[in-house]
């Protein structure tokens, strides 16, 4: 685990990375998250978003926009994913420990099958701290296994999850099992 010092807020944020896993069906994308995942910015599709789901898809921007750099083809978000993410930060902030270790005994894997993505392979990043996706995305890209798992071009899909109190973050990256998804 590594220690970041944001430069704004001075308090102390921790962030980890999970190295992928091996073993993904494709879950399926509302209106609303396909619209704003394209880059659709009208009052219509902002207002079908929550709060959360608002920063998962400025947060799938920029992991877009960093992955184009790179040369890997964009993710898309996955329901399943995002299932598994968003339940994910909310165990962390109910117990206020930032793990990729559930509460349960789970890691990143179990959840995600719990999910029910079947996959080829996964990756996780999780942090707390950061009040903006802007934030908690420099901090992934300056910590080496965060940005190797934002930049594997083996990845297809994610899922975000943001939960309160302290901000807590969990990207769960995924390749769809080829034989699930047919």
């Amino acid at each position: 685990m590594r220690k970041h010092h944001a430069k704004r807020s001075r308090r102390l944020m921790a962030i980890a990375v999970v190295a992928l896993g091996t073993m993904g069906a494709v879950g399926t994308m509302g209106v609303a998250e396909a619209a704003e995942a394209a880059g659709a910015h009208s009052a219509a599709v902002s207002a079908a978003f929550s709060p959360h789901e608002k920063e998962a898809a400025r947060l799938l921007k920029l992991v877009n926009h960093a992955r184009s750099k790179a040369g890997c083809s964009p993710l898309k978000m996955n329901a399943k994913l995002a299932k598994a993410a968003r339940k994910h930060s909310a165990d962390m902030a109910s117990h206020r420990n930032m793990s990729h270790t559930g509460s349960d005994g789970s890691d990143p894997g179990d959840r995600i099958t719990h999910a029910g993505y079947d996959r080829n392979a996964y990756g996780e990043n999780v942090a707390y701290g950061y009040t903006t996706p802007e934030s908690v995305m420099a901090g992934w890209m300056s910590s080496p296994g965060h940005k190797r798992n934002i930049l594997d071009c083996s990845f297809k899909e994610i899922g975000v999850g943001l939960a309160q109190p302290g901000n807590y973050w969990t990207q769960d990256f995924g390749q769809p099992d080829r034989q699930s998804a047919r």
